[in-house]
């Protein structure tokens, strides 16, 4: 039989497991920032892989500029 609580959205640190709904209000507004800060490092990441891919083409063509003054 299935679990009446499994659809009740739960919240894991260390080995401590709370119903979110349980949260205090400053809890639940720290927890609602921690989402908002990873979402900023994953697009910061991203932004820095294209920011490396664009610096490898400048360091690639400036090279063979290099090449061509012998």
């Amino acid at each position: 039989m299935a679990d009446p609580n499994s659809s009740i959205p739960t919240l894991t640190i260390g080995d401590k497991t709370h119903p979110i709904d349980s949260l205090s209000d400053i809890a639940k507004t720290q927890l609602s920032n921690l989402q908002i800060v990873d979402a900023e490092i994953q697009r910061l990441q991203q932004q820095l892989g294209i920011a490396q891919v664009a610096r490898e083409t400048f360091l690639s063509t400036l090279q063979a500029e290099f090449a061509k003054l012998g």
